[in-house]
């Protein structure tokens, strides 16, 4: 199954009329967080909080 240029054009656009412009970034760094902490859990890996 692949997302053609449309198909991924009209998902942004569907975020964007859902959430509005300002809670697009919000989202994208929890995902982006959560992906990172499954990686991590995959690997075995502690939670890295120490580089804060």
């Amino acid at each position: 199954m692949k997302l053609g240029m449309w198909e991924i054009i009209l998902i942004v656009l569907a975020l964007l009329l859902l959430f509005g412009g300002k809670k697009i970034p919000e989202l994208m760094r929890g995902l982006g967080k959560g992906m990172k902490e499954f990686k991590d859990a995959q690997k075995g890996d502690a939670p890295s909080d120490e580089k804060r």
